[in-house]
């Protein structure tokens, strides 16, 4: 392979207004070039201003990046820092103490406020608690916990104490809990009874005691469980205690533990398509102050803005733009346990408009399935609520697609916001490329430029630059202070995964993108995801717009299988914006759909199964399984953990080929 052939054309360009531009905190195309040339000219003077600038230091570093042992690369390495003290204490010395810091949303509606006092306070007692159990820096924990501001306290105050935390979203089994604990060496979990989404109770610990049963968490000596519902579970008395009682008596304050800027703040897991999970290590140092720069250039954070990631704690996105980087620059920010399609799905639209959200945060296929929601149930439709509040929306998780991106701008955004569409990933810590809100000229389904200081660039197998217009893997040429530092217990795998030997010392993210005449990057999706169908690379990103650009689709997922004629076939999912269809009608809507297809791209891609489904597989964070549904096109027996799907059941109903 030398590219990837992109079949994509978008040339609608959405300009910031004049009066976004004037207040953004990077204000138009020379500021950021200025950073864009300041990062080049002079690459550790550069990082090593904005560290200073943006973070609290104990001892103040003298050598910004040691690269003697690349890819293993060191930031900030002699210098010390306490994370939590850099979120809260610093937060009651500025001004802030009395602000909110957290409003927080449950399930069923209610409100609870924290201010930044409040939740110092209430770190520092969980912090004592935990300390008087005999837990200290360098101990691992596992956070297993519902949406809420229990949740990000268990985070901040492991931070304060120095122990290295690896959150376990609550949706995981417990077979996918006890390989974390066992990899990760915890010696402390931290839980919750259970958890509240879409009005039903789901049981946390009873996974806890299951994890137990299957054998090596025996180094775990205390789990500390929230009281979120009552409900009754199984109790160990040598073993286990209530999150209120370790807190009982415990002082108002706790002495910040100063950490090496390297020391690891967490290991969070994400699923390789193989083997097991993969424990991506987050420094200290260089994590927060990439967390805290792009809160404020991203999302062009200003003081009174009200700010809301809809992400939950157990993905990256919940550590670094909820836990961790809204903190570290004063934000008030909503936390909300439930989902957005529960008691309507106009509950994101009615969050935004009571709590007077003004930037929102979310996932694409939380937008497609919203549209659809809103086009059956008009009542529910964003343009019903006052969302005038807010002045800039934004996008995370996978590539959004050209048409749901002009749904968003226009409806929810009135036209007026602009969209932040964030490429990155668990491995880079924090945003990489995106538009900066009073910079960049948008493109529906591009996250058009890298931002200052990060070095981005396509590349074929062999490592050389491809010319604009093709796609290839996307590469990040020079580190960067928030990337991974390593597999936790593999470097080796470390090494192998994103630094190839072939590829010359580049970070390799796994994505397949091409670059436009303008400089934007496209992403095309997972390069283990690209479909060669006749001698052609096709991304599938490119072939799912296709498809949700037809007005009877509301989302769409491509994958491929192997094709005797074609070597590999194009196979797609739909999830129609109305019901699903009989069967003469679903093979009516196919054919419809394969020559939209052919007419949007080229014969080339058109699909040669279409199968229809009421939803696609989906975690509860919205992420679509596309390796599941390279099983199902296969025609093979699903054989996969299918425990942290929200719908298990779609896949029977997606077996069928028309």
């Amino acid at each position: 392979m030398s590219t990837i052939d992109s079949v994509l054309t978008e040339t609608r360009v959405f300009q910031p207004s004049a009066a976004f531009v004037q207040q953004a905190n990077i204000s138009g195309p020379a500021a950021y070039q200025a950073l864009c040339e300041e990062a080049e000219r002079d690459f550790d003077g550069f990082w090593g201003r904005l560290a200073r600038e943006h973070l609290q230091w104990s001892k103040p570093f003298t050598k910004v990046l040691d690269e003697s042992d690349a890819p293993f690369y060191k930031w900030f390495g002699d210098g010390e820092l306490n994370v939590s003290y850099n979120c809260l204490d610093v937060n009651l010395a500025n001004g802030n103490a009395d602000k909110v810091a957290i409003i927080f949303e449950s399930d069923d509606g209610t409100v609870t406020k924290a201010t930044y006092r409040d939740l110092h306070a209430r770190v520092c007692r969980f912090a004592n608690g935990i300390k008087a159990l005999g837990y200290k820096k360098g101990d691992r924990s596992i956070i297993y916990m519902p949406m809420s501001i229990e949740a990000v306290v268990a985070m901040q105050a492991c931070a304060r104490l120095g122990i290295t935390h690896s959150v376990v979203f609550g949706g995981f089994s417990a077979k996918s809990l006890q390989e974390r604990i066992v990899d990760v060496g915890a010696t402390l979990i931290i839980t919750a009874d259970e958890q509240v989404r879409g009005g039903k109770t789901i049981p946390l610990k009873p996974a806890i005691e299951e994890a137990f049963a299957m054998g090596g968490c025996d180094a775990v000596s205390k789990v500390i469980v929230y009281r979120r519902t009552g409900g009754a579970v199984a109790w160990n008395d040598g073993r286990d205690l209530w999150m209120h009682d370790v807190e009982q008596g415990q002082p108002d304050t706790c002495e910040p533990v100063q950490v090496n800027a390297e020391h690891p703040l967490f290991v969070l897991y994400t699923s390789g398509s193989t083997g097991k999970p993969k424990g991506v290590q987050h420094s200290s140092g260089g994590y927060l102050l990439w967390a805290a720069l792009t809160m404020k250039w991203t999302f062009d954070l200003k003081p009174k803005d009200v700010y809301w990631c809809t992400a939950d704690v157990g993905w990256v996105t919940g550590h670094t733009y909820i836990a961790y980087g809204p903190l570290a620059a004063g934000a008030t920010q909503i936390v909300f346990e439930g989902v957005p399609t529960y008691p309507n799905a106009g509950r994101f639209w009615e969050m935004i408009q009571k709590h007077r959200a003004t930037i929102f945060y979310t996932a694409p296929t939380a937008i497609r399935s919203l549209i659809k929601a809103s086009e059956a149930n008009p009542d529910q439709h964003p343009r019903k609520y006052d969302l005038s509040s807010l002045r800039l929306i934004g996008s995370v998780g996978e590539p959004i697609n050209p048409e749901a991106w002009m749904w968003y701008y226009t409806n929810v955004g009135a036209e007026r916001c602009p969209i932040v569409d964030t490429w990155w990933q668990t491995e880079t810590g924090g945003h990489m490329i995106n538009p900066l809100p009073g910079v960049t000229g948008l493109k529906p389904g591009s996250c058009t430029k890298p931002l200052p200081g990060i070095f981005a660039a396509i590349v074929d197998e062999t490592g050389g630059d491809v010319e604009l217009g093709k796609g290839g893997f996307l590469v990040i040429k020079r580190p960067w202070p928030a990337m991974i530092r390593t597999i936790w217990g593999d470097p080796e795998r470390f090494k192998k995964s994103y630094y190839p030997e072939e590829l010359g010392g580049y970070y390799l993210a796994g994505d397949g993108a091409n670059r436009d005449a303008d400089g934007y990057f496209w992403i095309m999706g997972r390069i283990d995801d690209v479909l060669n169908v006749s001698g052609h690379r096709l991304g599938t990103m490119e072939v799912e717009s296709a498809l949700v650009a037809n007005p009877l689709v509301a989302e769409a997922a491509v994958v491929g299988r192997p094709d005797d004629l074609t070597g590999e076939a194009v196979v797609a999912f739909v999830v129609l914006k109305g019901a699903r269809p009989d069967d003469a009608k679903a093979a009516e809507i196919a054919k419809e759909l394969r020559n939209w297809v052919t007419k949007e791209i080229g014969p080339i891609a058109k699909p040669k199964e279409i199968r229809f489904g009421d939803n696609l597989p989906k975690t509860r964070s919205g992420k679509i399984m596309r390796r599941l549904l390279r099983v199902v096109a296969k025609g093979e027996t699903v054989t996969q953990d299918v425990s942290t799907l929200e719908n298990p059941a779609i896949l029977e109903q997606l077996g069928k080929a028309l």
